[in-house]
């Protein structure tokens, strides 16, 4: 069943009309006719099932039938910190992210980090990274957006991480001192931070071992920015999440 995210409020019974890139897409793209059936969601955690009412020149509507909360997030709850990378490599990182259960994404400047944007680009790059975000979720059933903050400078962001004392803090090192099965399942928030194309610089690694990271080591090889974290969510999940 085509599944499409719509910033509208959604319940059963009303007749909703698509916005106008959905209805392209599901017109044009999707070809699907009158009758069809498909599903909406806006983030409320619940998705709408109905039919396809009207598709034509001017639009299409949705005539939604029933609400369902199917149970898809992941028991754990990870908050990415990821160093900018160019173009689609970010995009692949949350795209992928998204698919693998997280909950919230954070992209930060490092020392390192080859991408500067200005202001406006910063606001246009978070907006753009939003939207892969959510047409992910349409992709693998979430119903839950997981939101990407603001821009933020990587000092300025980890002063803020201070009153954080009860989320498990988690630096990807190939040199780290830990590794998965050294822990036990989390009770509490993960906070995951991943390097940009660059990789950390050492004055980062002991700003924030300082401010209570640990070092996570995923296996004796260097990663790429765009699938370090990925690896470190697939084994959480796979070691105490959802994959089991």
């Amino acid at each position: 069943m085509p599944r499409f995210y719509c910033d509208l409020p959604l319940a059963p019974g009303p007749v909703v009309a698509l916005p106008d890139a959905v209805a392209r897409h599901a017109i044009g793209v999707l070809r699907l006719r009158v009758g069809a059936a498909v599903a909406l969601f806006n983030g409320d955690g619940a998705e709408y099932h109905g039919v396809l009412e009207s598709a034509g020149g001017k639009g299409a509507t949705v005539r939604l039938v029933t609400r369902r909360e199917p149970a898809r997030e992941s028991p754990l709850q990870v908050h990415l910190a990821q160093g900018i990378s160019g173009g689609e490599r970010m995009d692949y990182t949350l795209q992928k992210a998204v698919e693998l259960g997280v909950s919230a994404l954070l992209p930060l400047t490092m020392r390192r980090t080859l991408v500067r944007l200005s202001e406006d680009k910063a606001i246009r790059r978070r907006g753009h990274w939003q939207s892969v975000v959510n047409s992910a979720c349409e992709q693998c059933g979430r119903n839950v957006l997981p939101p990407v903050a603001e821009i933020q400078e990587f000092v300025a962001w980890l002063r803020g991480t201070s009153t954080q004392t009860e989320t498990l803090k988690l630096l990807l090192d190939p040199e780290g001192g830990l590794c998965l099965r050294d822990l036990p399942p989390p009770t509490s928030p993960i906070l995951l931070l991943a390097g940009p194309e660059g990789g950390f610089d050492p004055a980062e690694r002991k700003q924030a071992a300082a401010a209570g990271f640990h070092g996570l080591r995923l296996g004796p090889r260097i990663l790429r920015t765009e699938t370090a974290a990925l690896a470190a969510l697939a084994a959480m999940q796979a070691v105490w999440g959802d994959f089991r």
